[in-house]
């Protein structure tokens, strides 16, 4: 049972399909809404089909600051995330569960 001591666990945004210009504003707000709650958030992101520069702008920023966790990338993140040789900056987990924990994956 958590304490008053305890932080709060960090809420979870988990979007959906392609994450582009026209459609990360909806992320944006999301994230925005559970940082300003909780001061971090885990991003499930292995519903993500499709992202694109914006997506990996907002993950950059976001990062830089407060807590952000990356869950469970898709193939489709984890390979942007590759070529540009972010995956060793962000915060990746293999799980929300892991996200939870802290714990990062392989």
């Amino acid at each position: 049972m958590p304490t008053s001591a305890d932080p709060p666990a960090l809420p979870v945004v988990a979007p959906q399909g392609d994450l582009d210009a026209d459609t990360i504003g909806a992320l944006t707000a999301e994230l925005e809404a559970a940082v300003a709650e909780c001061g971090g958030v885990i991003l499930d992101a292995s519903g993500i089909t499709f992202s694109d520069s914006s997506f990996l702008r907002l993950m950059l920023t976001t990062h830089q600051r407060v807590d952000l966790r990356i869950a469970a990338p898709s193939p489709v993140v984890a390979r942007m995330f590759q070529l540009v040789c972010v995956e060793d900056v962000l915060r990746l987990f293999p799980t929300v569960q892991a996200a939870r924990a802290g714990a990062p994956g392989p």
